[in-house]
């Protein structure tokens, strides 16, 4: 059992990219505007997540493959289609992350802010953030970086349990809104927002490419399962406990919030400077390590898709990785909002997510590539559901990018 607990990484990057800024923040609005009775939306889709996950962990160990490079062979006797696929996951991948790497940083800010108010201003506190996430990911390997998501796991779970046991929460209301489901009126959108932020592309990529990196030989795919299962799980746990400090000290009582750091500073008259600093350092750790992660998958995707070493330390994965940090440095540092190429990135996110779902449930089926590792009938059925999850938050991505949603 020990030997499993050594091994776990690529999945601890994984729950440290999805909770990020995004997913804190539309689990405190969760939890603030509709108490627990959401927390069931996190279970599924923590539980869809792990399945969608170890699917990728099993390319990539058994199969020997990343995602980008698997999607890429299937369609080697297909130019047309080749160039296409390609097209859509670096637009995806590349300005999709770039976009959001501004959001991330800012995340870190946030929780900066929210336990020293005055204490620096957002452009420089911005810059050293980005400035550390660059140092981390240009001269660090790849378990060096590893490890450095490990401890931001830690202390993300650390700081929101602590804030949470706390505050104290309502124990029974808790177990029924994680095991009742129920949709309160006007709710369908922060429901389909907290799958959103637990089911990304780009984890896939990176879930796929980390796994294949850590595991040379598929006699190891047990512990890679592991490591899948336990990493998602807890980053689904991380998010059932922001919404449920949310709905234990906001719900129904009237304050308006529009983020985790609102949340953290709104604490302190009622239960003290300690939660307000905890909710400070984990919002601050979960901006910070989907800040070095989101840069680091695409960087493994662009390795997959053109062909280059998927090593950090390689030159074009790091010109890769840290154009997208620079962008992202830029756009914190700014305050600018490029409403277009987010806009571009939704619809380009919306659109690979389901196709990424339908590839990965196709190769799992593929004996050839998988052997005796690939699907039978349940995780099949598992996958099917998870995909048209997937399709569903998709058509969400594209239809918000409208202006539908």
């Amino acid at each position: 059992m020990m030997k499993r607990f050594r091994a776990i990484g690529p999945g601890a990057l994984t729950a440290a990219a999805f909770i990020g800024p995004g997913t804190v923040t539309t689990a405190t609005l969760a939890g603030a505007g509709y108490g627990y009775a959401l927390v069931w939306a996190l279970v599924f889709a923590t539980i869809a997540a792990i399945i969608l996950q170890e699917t990728a962990a099993r390319l990539g160990v058994a199969g020997r493959r990343g995602l980008g490079e698997a999607i890429m062979e299937q369609f080697a006797d297909n130019r047309v289609l080749r160039w296409v696929s390609g097209a859509l996951i670096i637009s995806a991948l590349f300005i999709g992350n770039a976009a959001y790497e501004g959001g991330n940083i800012a995340g870190a800010v946030l929780g900066v802010e929210a336990a020293f108010p005055e204490f620096l201003s957002r452009p420089l506190i911005a810059g050293v953030i980005a400035l550390a996430a660059g140092i981390i990911l240009l001269l660090g390997g790849y378990r060096i970086i590893e490890k450095v998501l490990i401890v931001a796991v830690l202390i993300m779970t650390f700081a929101f349990a602590s804030a949470l046991l706390i505050i104290g929460p309502d124990w029974p209301e808790l177990l029924k809104g994680a095991f009742v489901p129920t949709i309160p009126l006007g709710a369908f959108p922060i429901v389909l927002g907290l799958i959103g932020t637990t089911i990304v592309p780009y984890n896939l990529f990176l879930h796929a490419a980390a796994a294949r990196k850590r595991w040379n030989n598929p006699d190891d795919l047990a512990e890679a399962r592991f490591d899948a299962r336990l990493s998602i799980g807890v980053g689904g746990v991380v998010s059932i406990l922001v919404l449920s400090t949310a709905a234990a000290s906001l719900f129904g009582v009237g304050m308006s919030i529009s983020n985790a750091a609102d949340m953290a500073r709104q604490l302190e008259p009622a239960f003290g400077v300690s939660a307000t600093y905890l909710m400070a350092a984990g919002l601050f750790a979960a901006g910070l390590s989907s800040a070095i992660t989101a840069p680091l998958a695409t960087g493994f995707a662009a390795a997959e898709l053109f062909g280059f070493d998927s090593d950090p330390k390689n030159r074009k994965f790091r010109v890769v990785s840290g154009a997208v940090l620079l962008i992202g440095a830029i756009v914190a540092m700014t305050g600018a909002r490029p409403i277009e190429i987010i806009l571009f990135a939704q619809i380009a996110n919306g659109v690979l997510l389901p196709v990424v779902a339908i590839f990965l449930l196709y190769a799992a089926n593929n004996k050839k590539l998988l052997g005796k590792y690939a699907n039978g009938l349940l995780a099949n059925a598992a996958g099917v559901v998870v995909t048209l999850i997937a399709a569903m938050l998709g058509l969400r991505g594209i239809l918000r990018a409208f202006g539908v949603m």
